[in-house]
C-alpha cells in the first residue's frame, strides 16, 4: 500500500492536528510515567570524562523496511529522512512514557544518532538534530492511523514529538553486533556504556547518551575507529 503523503515538518493542517511525519514503531503503552533520567547517565569510575547526568545527545530508533499496521507502512529510514523537503520530518508515533519523556527534554540543536532497528542489520546508520522542541503528535488523534490513542485528549495529549533533520550519514555503518562487544566489555570493566539503554532497555525507541566533554561516551570508546575520532562535534 503506498505511503501517506507527508507534509513539511511543522506545517498546520486544517484540522490544527499537525503535520505529517515519520511513523515510528509504537512502543508498550501504559508504562509509568519515568523522569527524564537514565541508568546509562551515572558517573562510573572508570572514565572522569563520561557520566554526566543530562545529555545533549540522543539514539532514536525507526524502521528502514517495509511493514504494515492498519494497513499503513510505518517504514521510515534515513535515506527516506534524507529525501524529506529541507531534509526534515517530525518524528511521530512514540507511545512510551518515558520515551516520550526524553522527546520533550530535547532541545534545538541537539544531536542524535539514527538507529535502523527491526530490520536486517539493525545500527546506527546516520546523524541528525532537533530543529523543533516538543509539540503535541497529531498521529494520537487520527484514527486511521496505527498510532491513534482514543484516551488522549486534544486540550491534553498524551504523546509529543520533535522535529528532526538530516545531518549526515556515518562514514561507516555502525552495527549492533559492534555496539554490544563494546556494551560487553563495559559491563565487565566497569566501563561507561555498562547500561547502554540501546542494551538495558531493549524497546525503548528514544534513548539518551552519556556526554563527556569531547562528545557522546560512545564515540570516546570507539577511540580506534576514525569514523569516530575524527568527527568534530
Amino acid at each position: 500500500m503506498p505511503r501517506v503523503r507527508k507534509r513539511p515538518a511543522g506545517a498546520a493542517r486544517p484540522d490544527k492536528k499537525g503535520p505529517k511525519g515519520k511513523r515510528t514503531k509504537t512502543d508498550n503503552q501504559g508504562e509509568a510515567s519515568a523522569k527524564v533520567e537514565n541508568s546509562s547517565l551515572q558517573e562510573t569510575s572508570a572514565s572522569k570524562d563520561c557520566g554526566k547526568n543530562l545529555s545533549s545527545y540522543w539514539l532514536m530508533k525507526s524502521e528502514p523496511e517495509s511493514r504494515l499496521e492498519k494497513g499503513i507502512d510505518v517504514k521510515f529510514s534515513i535515506e527516506d529522512l534524507k529525501a524529506q523537503p529541507k531534509q526534515t520530518a517530525c518524528w511521530d508515533g512514540v507511545r512510551n512514557y518515558q520515551a516520550r519523556n526524553f522527546l520533550r527534554a530535547m532541545k534545538l540543536e541537539e544531536e542524535a544518532f539514527f538507529y535502523h532497528s527491526n530490520c536486517r542489520e539493525p545500527g546506527i546508520a546516520g546523524l541528525m538534530k532537533i530543529v523543533k522542541e516538543a509539540y503535541p503528535d497529531h498521529t494520537q488523534f487520527e484514527k486511521n492511523s496505527p498510532h491513534y490513542d482514543p484516551s488522549s485528549k486534544e486540550d491534553n495529549p498524551k504523546w509529543s514529538m520533535v522535529d528532526v533533520q538530516f545531518v549526515r550519514m556515518m562514514k561507516r555503518f555502525i552495527p549492533l553486533a559492534e555496539l554490544k562487544t563494546y556494551h560487553q566489555a563495559h559491563r565487565a570493566t566497569g566501563g561507561p556504556l555498562k547500561n547502554m539503554a540501546l542494551f538495558t532497555r531493549q524497546r525503548l525507541s528514544v534513548q539518551p547518551l552519556t556526554q563527556g566533554k569531547n562528545g557522546p561516551c560512545l564515540l570516546i570508546t570507539c577511540q580506534s575507529d576514525r569514523e569516530f575520532t575524527c568527527t568534530s562535534w
